[in-house]
């Protein structure tokens, strides 16, 4: 009886990969496993490594150390088996702006082996999977930012790949093309597909992810289900607040509150989390008894931000 970590019910396997760019070290020893049917996010910010490990598993950067399988074939290796199995959506855009939308897919499509007939209902497909029908005899360069996010997803899918790799697929573009995009994302894992989904909006990773891992500085710092994410900081709220901050006045006020830990101290803001709502009532009544200069004082649920801040001490920001 097959398990869920053994290899062949493993879409992909990330195993200790690292690389660098000269001296700085971008990622440095990462590890995860992608199922089958299932979205698994990397969220970080900007520079956090999370292209870099795209593009290790992509086979476009070779790793120094490490590995990255596709179904149990090397992703670096010369067959080109893993590659054919997998569709990247990378950050930027990846269209020729001269070429129709239906152009696009077609160019994408023979360089993964189809064509004939079989090229033309893949193209057909899959602008109607994201929505574009309608533009498929418009030329890309007349096309809205969000209209060429949506065929750049086309352009990953059109082969219809077992494993997804989406670089942040929805940055820059209005609310209506992200619903979209998602929309598609979801479908394609209900449909069996592998998604490896990058991002460093925290609601989207919060709403679309079934596990994800927390990466800062090339390194994961926290894997699992955002309910088991969430539990790093407890059940209970978290006080956010904003002023003049003193971060060891501020820790030194949390040790004095029972059931409330300090969590970090950034700037002119500063967060806490609490043990449970009277843990948190204490604190707010310490806070503003304390003399301290705030402007701003805001009590919310445990989310990824506060479990972001726990691990780095500062928030995740665009």
């Amino acid at each position: 009886m097959t398990t869920p970590h053994e290899p062949q019910a493993v879409a992909l396997r990330v195993a200790d990969i690292r690389y660098a760019y000269g001296k700085t070290v971008a990622v440095d020893g990462v590890s995860f496993d992608v199922r089958p049917g299932e979205i698994f996010g990397l969220l970080g910010p900007n520079g956090a490594g999370k292209t870099t490990t795209i593009s290790i598993v992509s086979g476009i950067l070779p790793p120094a150390s490490g590995q990255a399988l596709i179904y149990g074939q090397d992703a670096s290796g010369g067959s080109g088996r893993a590659r054919a199995r997998m569709g990247v959506v990378p950050q930027e855009i990846a269209l020729y702006e001269e070429l129709t939308a239906a152009e696009n897919l077609r160019f994408w499509g023979r360089l993964y082996g189809l064509s004939g007939a079989g090229l033309e209902e893949a193209a057909r497909r899959t602008l109607d999977l994201v929505g574009l029908t309608d533009r498929a005899k418009a030329r890309v360069k007349t096309f809205s930012g969000g209209l060429k996010r949506r065929l750049n997803l086309a352009a990953g899918l059109v082969h219809a790949p077992d494993l997804l790799l989406l670089d942040e697929p929805t940055v820059g573009i209005d609310p209506q093309a992200r619903l979209r995009i998602l929309d598609v994302v979801r479908d394609q894992a209900r449909n069996g597909r592998a998604v490896l989904y990058t991002s460093h909006y925290l609601e989207e990773a919060e709403q679309i992810c079934g596990r994800l891992a927390i990466i800062d500085r090339g390194r994961v710092l926290a894997a699992g289900t955002v309910a088991e994410l969430r539990r790093l900081v407890g059940e209970g709220p978290v006080v956010r607040v904003r002023g003049s901050i003193d971060g060891d006045g501020l820790k030194a006020l949390a040790g004095r509150c029972p059931g409330v830990s300090f969590l970090s101290a950034d700037g002119d803001s500063a967060s806490f989390s609490a043990r449970d709502p009277d843990a948190c009532s204490g604190l707010v009544r310490e806070l503003f008894g304390s003399g301290l200069k705030l402007d701003d004082l805001r009590v919310q649920e445990p989310n990824l931000q506060s479990v972001f801040l726990k691990l780095t001490g500062r928030e995740l920001r665009d």
